[in-house]
This record gives C-alpha cells, sequence and structure tokens, in this order.
C-alpha cells in the first residue's frame, strides 16, 4: 500500500504547477493562445466601436424621421388631391351641358317673337337630340325596359295588370319611368308595370 501512495504523490506533484507562474506561461504550459490584454489599447478600441455604433444609430433615425416625414406629407398631398376631386367631380359633365343651357335660352326667347308652332317643336327637338347626345357622351345609356322580362335588379315594379295575352305574363308591359345606366351600373331603376 506504501507503493501505492507514493507513486500517487509523484503523480500529483507531476501535474501539479507552480504558483509563481504568470499567466502567459501558464497559459503556454497548457497548450493554449494568450489572450490580448485589456489594457488601454482595449478600451480605445472600446470607445471607437461605441461611437461608430451611435453615428450608425443617429443616420438610420435621420433616415427614419425622413421617411416618415415623407410619408405624412405624401397622405396630407393625396387627401386633399381626393377632396379637391370630390369638389370638381362634376365639372366635365357641366361644362358639357352650359352649351344645351344656351340653346334652352334662345329657344324660349325665340318662343316670345314667332307664331310658328313647328319651328319651335323642331327647335326644341333639336336642343333635346343635343342634350341626349351630350349625355350619351359621357357615359350615360337609357335602358331598354319594355317587353322584356322583369329583372328585380334592373327594374322597380309600381304595378301589376293582367297580362294582353299570355306571353307577356311575368313580362314589364308599360314603363312609367326610363332607368339609365352609367358605364354598365345602374343608376336609376326603369319604374315598370309587370303583367299578370
Amino acid at each position: 500500500m506504501e507503493n501505492k501512495d507514493i507513486l500517487d504523490e509523484q503523480a500529483s506533484a507531476d501535474t501539479q504547477q507552480p504558483d509563481n507562474l504568470t499567466s502567459d506561461e501558464a497559459v503556454t504550459i497548457n497548450g493554449g493562445e494568450p489572450e490580448e490584454t485589456t489594457g488601454p489599447a482595449k478600451a480605445e478600441d472600446f470607445v471607437a466601436e461605441t461611437d461608430r455604433i451611435g453615428s450608425e444609430l443617429a443616420e438610420l433615425k435621420d433616415k427614419y424621421l425622413r421617411l416618415y416625414a415623407d410619408f405624412e406629407n405624401f397622405r396630407r398631398r393625396t387627401a386633399k388631391e381626393k377632396l379637391d376631386l370630390i369638389g370638381t367631380a362634376n365639372e366635365g359633365v357641366l361644362k358639357a351641358l352650359i352649351p344645351v343651357v344656351d340653346d334652352f335660352e334662345r329657344a324660349m326667347q325665340s318662343i316670345d317673337s314667332t307664331e310658328d308652332v313647328a319651328a319651335v317643336k323642331e327647335g326644341v327637338s333639336l336642343i333635346y337630340n343635343k342634350l341626349f347626345k351630350t349625355l350619351e357622351g359621357k357615359g350615360l345609356k337609357p335602358m331598354v325596359s319594355k317587353g322584356e322580362p322583369f329583372n328585380a335588379d334592373l327594374h322597380e315594379s309600381v304595378t301589376q295588370f293582367p297580362a294582353p295575352s299570355d306571353d307577356l305574363k311575368g313580362k314589364v308591359i308599360d314603363e312609367i319611368e326610363k332607368g339609365y345606366y352609367l358605364n354598365d351600373k345602374v343608376i336609376r331603376f326603369a319604374k315598370v308595370i309587370v303583367g299578370s
């Protein structure tokens, strides 16, 4: 047993390191590389890195604030343009109708001074055609309802009458008020009488 204790003491003495080694010597004995010192050079690097990160942060914050301001300006400008567009949406239609109004004024002046009823009728008919062409040019189309099957999406039934023939049952017999489309969208439903 004594031999074993002696061997254990020798092995522990071989593996123990002396207490008077420097840190660089201890790292070298253990097979490693010495670490960089944490002296003044390390502190300067830390300060330089902190300054770089701080300036980068300030630059990104400035970019963010500018982008936010640009977006706010864009939002305000588009809201203003939308309000202006809504306010002047009818301008094109009204400009197109002004010549028709002028024609009506001339017709009303000539009604007082003329005795020829046929000429007055012809003038009113010409003005009506001009008005209708102007509205068609802006996308307005009349709806054809008479003789068509009743469609609740297009027609508003005012009343039902007995159909004059069996083929007119469930169809529009008469049209009280015309319906109109504006670019294929119904803007006024036709008021109709449906055969029953």
